[in-house]
């Protein structure tokens, strides 16, 4: 929920999310199969709140980053989690329809990578007002969440990024677990997988591949 890819690739494309979390924040549920609004979802759940970072069904991918452009000042209290409103979105038929219509307020800032009907869409609330932008699905993006990197230092992560793909011009999925878990692996600040001082760390990494007729969720638990 606070690092994200997606790579086009001839079938599809990936998309890979790391989560960043404290690590007093109980252990996620492994991705499982759930029946939504009849529709058969799979996400890692959060136990405390129920909801998820994470997403697919059979036709589409909602991913989840904290905070919108700029880092927000949290309140310590919100009406919903921001993991539900990814549930919402996963489960009804047009995602893009209902992200048009539902009402956010109460709602602590967040970014959406929405991939739907084979389109790319950022969808970002800032606590005021609803965004949207489609994105080229043919090109490389990453996504750093706001609240936990500056806009120097998500600028920095785009060139590793740009960097990683002009050397591995078709990257494989294995290749791109790699660079998430492992670009800058000395920065424990900034890296891709981050630990400071043993309190925030990267503790999740889950990826979904996206071919003609299958979406497929591959989830490293790095929790310790």
């Amino acid at each position: 929920m606070c690092t994200v890819t997606y790579i086009p690739t001839k079938e599809g494309c990936i998309i890979t999310s790391n989560r960043d979390e404290k690590i007093t924040r109980e252990r996620a549920l492994p991705p499982t199969e759930y029946y939504m609004e009849g529709k058969k979802i799979t996400f890692p759940k959060d136990p405390k709140a129920g909801g998820t970072w994470i997403a697919h069904s059979e036709t589409k991918i909602v991913v989840l980053l904290n905070g919108a452009q700029e880092k927000h000042i949290p309140k310590s209290n919100y009406r919903k989690s921001r993991g539900l409103v990814v549930l919402e979105l996963i489960s009804v038929e047009n995602s893009l329809q209902y992200w048009q219509s539902v009402d956010l307020t109460g709602i602590e800032p967040f970014t959406i990578v929405l991939f739907e009907n084979n389109k790319l869409l950022q969808l970002q609330w800032d606590e005021v007002e609803k965004s949207e932008e489609e994105k080229e699905e043919n090109q490389f993006h990453i996504w750093s969440s706001s609240t936990l990197y500056s806009k120097e230092i998500r600028e920095e992560r785009k060139i590793w990024f740009t960097n990683f793909i002009q050397e591995n011009n078709i990257p494989t999925p294995e290749e791109i677990l790699y660079f998430h878990q492992f670009t800058e692996s000395e920065n424990k600040e900034f890296g891709l997988q981050i630990n400071r001082n043993a309190i925030l760390k990267t503790i999740s990494i889950t990826q979904c591949q996206v071919t003609q007729d299958n979406i497929e969720m591959l989830y490293l638990d790095l929790f310790e």
